[in-house]
């Protein structure tokens, strides 16, 4: 069965999944590759995804490389994961941050 989501929805879906292993991408750039201005509506949409992990949400960080939230929280269980996704593809966190972050930047 299909989910339905909304045409912004699936337009940040669609775009999220070219972000590869390996890589992050931020609210900004997310929001900017389907022409939107409304970062937080970008949180609001992978806040609610229901197509992880195909459609990986935890490679969404601020723009200072800080990991920011995951699965509606901005701390906790939910961001641990988030961290440990990462670090299972190849993106080291250190102090909430994104090591290397200007290299592991995916910009579309």
């Amino acid at each position: 069965m299909k989910e339905k989501v909304s045409e912004f929805a699936e337009k940040v879906y669609s775009n999220l999944k070219k972000v590869p292993k390996g890589k992050v991408t931020t609210y900004r750039e997310l929001a900017k590759s389907i022409n939107s201005k409304s970062y937080q509506a970008i949180g609001q949409v992978l806040r609610r995804n229901p197509f992880a992990p195909i459609v990986p949400c935890h490679r969404v960080v601020k723009s200072n490389g800080q990991i920011g939230g995951f699965m509606g929280e901005t701390n906790g269980a939910a961001v641990a994961k988030k961290i440990n996704l990462l670090k299972s593809e190849g993106i080291f966190v250190k102090d909430n941050c994104v090591v290397d972050f200007e290299n592991k930047l995916f910009k579309f």
